[in-house]
């Protein structure tokens, strides 16, 4: 039996196990050929899979929960995509690799070795990171035996044969869809029948708005490759951006121009009967006669550039050029970088009725994630994450501190402050940022009362009156320092028992 032309391996090495059966295979196949390569016996199966060590295992036991993150320990699946003398990259998905101020273990398929690695890439748009490592702790032996993946980063079509890709469902990045279920635990990578890698397997996890419903936030997924290698080429070429201390050397890191805007697609006879007109329909018919859709905005990030553009409006071309997937507009935006330009789009879109045109602002993102965040009365606050802004709510009356957790017993915890909201007043203070909310707390005293103003993700406003106890629950800060690559956690008020008996 021939493996299938999208497969997915995942290496478990604790047991040295493949999973193959969840890649369709039956459990008493013959399995013939795999990766290419001609398979007549168990052994020369194991020895093809120790070829490929593109599978890491990765395990992040977060230092601090921020971005809402709902756990302390993740495990997952990556792949390497760059290995060389200096530095190695896997990437994983943001359900397994959640924030930057991560611990991180990588396990590798090639041979029994664990490192650690450290998160030097969250993007800000797109459900992946990349993780760094030292080839030189791998030892002489795993280090010769370790390589990247070859990356395939054309993308992947709908189609009937096979069933092979059931759908790539488009919104803000083309997400492809298997027919096989292999369960929301799953991870790895899709390649082809050369062993190619076009996708990452990966999972989705989603904020929710209310931490008692019985739904599962996660989703299982592929990633085009195509949305790593773009990240990977400007950082093989040096690409201006932020710089950050990795092994040792202060490196520059990629800036990414992304639209803030979440898309989703209807067909073109649904647009139709929104009233746009026959030269559009059959412009975009000829762009794409396959899928034969076209974009419609579903909701713009809170405080982003792009906001000419409005909930409904169905977009129709970008730069004078049809367009009816996100990746078109993608390879816009990455083409702004090589040009000088003011970071406007000029897009095309049917709104109300009419066909306008319009200037859109794009926004340059780091990969940084959240790197700073400050804890209050058991508290921890942080400026508005991409995934809060991209819900569309945002305080009425200003910017504010977003509450991302709240420690059991804390002052905050007693006194009803609760996390997915922001506070936006503290003693008839406004803290519109981290420093406002510092200079508005360092002015409170031991076992003070002090009136608190929240808005929540709904709009809703209330207030709450919070004793401070700053002997159990000092305020303190932790912040990332690119320059030597460490976390640093900084007291900023407490009580000072030196001088009592």
């Amino acid at each position: 039996m021939y493996a299938t032309e999208t497969s997915v391996v995942e290496y478990i090495s604790m047991h040295r196990i493949y999973v193959l059966h969840r890649a369709g295979v039956p459990r008493h196949a013959i399995i013939k050929k795999f990766a290419g390569e001609v398979v007549s016996k168990l052994e020369d199966l194991i020895s093809i899979l120790s070829k490929l060590p593109r599978v890491a295992q990765v395990s992040v036991p977060p230092s601090l929960m921020l971005d809402d993150v709902h756990s302390q320990n993740f495990s997952g699946t990556g792949f390497i995509i760059y290995h060389s003398s200096s530095m190695g990259l896997v990437a994983a998905d943001r359900h397994t690799v959640a924030i930057s101020a991560s611990d991180v273990m990588l396990y590798f398929a090639a041979y029994p070795v664990e490192i650690p690695g450290e998160v030097v890439f969250l993007h800000p748009a797109y459900n992946y990171a990349l993780v760094a490592y030292k080839p030189s702790a791998l030892g002489t032996v795993a280090a010769s035996m370790v390589r990247a993946a070859e990356l395939l980063p054309s993308s992947l079509q709908v189609t009937s044969k096979k069933s092979v890709v059931t759908n790539t469902s488009k919104t803000d990045l083309e997400i492809i869809e298997l027919d096989t279920d292999f369960g929301r635990r799953f991870s790895g990578v899709l390649t082809d029948e050369h062993g190619r890698v076009q996708a990452l397997w990966g999972r989705f996890s989603s904020t929710l708005r209310c931490t008692n419903t019985p739904k599962d936030p996660r989703f299982v997924g592929g990633i085009p490759v195509y949305a790593i290698s773009q990240v990977l080429d400007k950082i093989k070429s040096g690409a201006s951006g932020t710089s950050r201390l990795i092994n040792g050397i202060i490196m520059s890191m990629p800036l990414v121009r992304i639209l803030e805007v979440e898309f989703h697609h209807i067909k073109l006879s649904k647009a139709r009967t929104y009233g746009l007109g026959e030269d559009w329909i059959q412009a975009l018919f000829k762009k794409d006669p396959v899928s034969r859709q076209i974009l419609i905005v579903g909701r713009c990030f809170e405080r982003s550039s792009a906001r000419n553009l409005l909930v409904g409006d169905l977009v129709l071309a970008v730069n004078k050029e049809p367009v009816t997937c996100f990746q078109e507009i993608e390879n816009v935006c990455q083409e702004m970088d090589n040009d000088d330009n003011d970071g406007m789009l000029s897009m095309t879109v049917f709104r109300r009725g009419h066909v306008i045109d319009l200037l859109v602002g794009t926004d340059l993102r780091d990969g940084n994630g959240t790197t700073r965040a400050i804890n209050w009365c058991g508290c921890v606050v942080q400026h508005s994450y991409p995934a809060v802004r991209s819900l569309g709510s945002y305080p009425s009356c200003g910017a504010g501190v977003y509450v991302t957790r709240c420690c059991p017993g804390s002052p905050a915890d007693r006194y009803g402050l609760v996390p997915l909201q922001w506070i936006v007043k503290v003693g008839g203070r406004r803290t519109s940022s981290l420093d406002g909310f510092v200079n508005a707390t360092k002015r409170l005293e031991h076992e003070e009362f002090v009136l608190v103003k929240t808005v929540d993700l709904d709009g809703n406003s209330q207030y709450l009156t919070l004793k401070q106890d700053l002997r159990y629950w000092p305020t303190w800060e932790v912040k990332f320092d690119p320059e030597t690559g460490i976390w640093r956690r900084t007291v900023i008020k407490a009580v000072d028992d030196s001088d009592n008996p």
